[in-house]
């Protein structure tokens, strides 16, 4: 062992106190690693959830990590008898060096205390709208939606959100509270058209599309009006009336489900359209222009 110490020293100048605190070191990140697979294979199951899985192997990763930076900090700054002096040194350079990964640590920490969102939940973090798909200790990942997609719909980027603009930036939680979403659908027919047969009529289709999700939406309600300050909306299927410069304007609005409100939308119209297309005293509206001659 001594000519091997001494043929490194002579080929690298590493000095043999160097080379114990390499070898232990890669001694105890072997060992580290050996320890996450053995707790993984221990505490993950597969007839757990996908979420209870991601949770559990988070929660081992960070803390094998957290053994790591002791383990081997204690190694390379062997002077350093004290563990709270350690962590002082440590925390005082990371505080001058990584500002930004402190602050998105700290995003972190709020994000798990106060839970403005979870995985799974679609999120709008300043101008970025997605479906939450990863929580780490640095960043938010968002599948995202909507940009040039419509009616909110998944473009397929993945987008990384630093924790930190939690802190800076508005969140809007379209799952939070009661897990629906209100989306409107504006219906314009002409003025000789028999507009309250039409307006029965979408109220109808409504109701069919939309109506047992009233039950369920109340039921949350009353769950999460012990959190948040929220008074008792209109959850059953309207229609309301306007009227516009082409003709009456009937807007039928309802509950859904954030990740369905494209689909929900297409069934409604293709049941609109079915629906008028059996009443001839019922007619689309669009701009027009009349010349009357005298």
């Amino acid at each position: 062992m001594n000519d091997v110490t001494t043929w490194i020293q002579n080929m690298l100048g590493l000095p043999p106190a160097a080379q114990s605190r390499i070898f232990t070191t890669l001694i105890a990140l072997l060992s580290l690693w050996i320890l996450y697979q053995l707790l993984v294979k221990l505490i993950i199951r597969p007839s757990q959830t996908i979420a209870t899985r991601y949770r559990w192997r988070r929660a081992i990763s960070y803390s094998i990590i957290g053994i790591g930076i002791l383990l081997i900090g204690r190694v390379w700054f062997e002077g350093i008898d004290s563990l709270a002096t350690y962590l002082g040194l440590l925390s005082a350079g990371l505080a001058i060096a990584l500002q930004e990964l402190l602050v998105s640590l700290a995003g972190w920490l709020f994000i798990i205390w106060r839970r403005p969102f979870e995985l799974g939940d679609r999120i709008q973090i300043g101008e970025h709208i997605g479906d939450v798909v990863d929580i780490n200790i640095f960043q938010v990942t968002l599948l995202e939606v909507g940009n040039w997609v419509a009616a909110d719909q998944i473009t397929g980027r993945i987008i990384h959100i630093p924790n930190g603009k939690v802190f800076s930036e508005p969140q809007a939680n379209y799952n939070q509270a009661f897990r629906y979403i209100w989306n409107e659908i504006p219906i314009l027919v002409t003025f000789e058209s028999d507009w309250k047969k039409a307006k029965q009529i979408l109220h109808d289709i409504g109701v069919v599309h939309a109506e047992h999700l009233g039950q369920a939406a109340e039921l949350r309600l009353r769950q999460e009006s012990q959190r948040f300050m929220i008074t008792q909306p209109r959850l059953l299927p309207s229609v309301y009336t306007s009227v516009s410069e082409s003709g009456v304007l009937l807007t039928m609005r309802y509950l859904c489900e954030p990740q369905e409100r494209r689909e929900k939308a297409q069934a409604i119209w293709e049941d609109v359209l079915d629906a008028f297309a059996l009443h001839p005293d019922i007619n689309f509206a669009y701009p027009t222009q009349r010349e009357i001659h005298e």
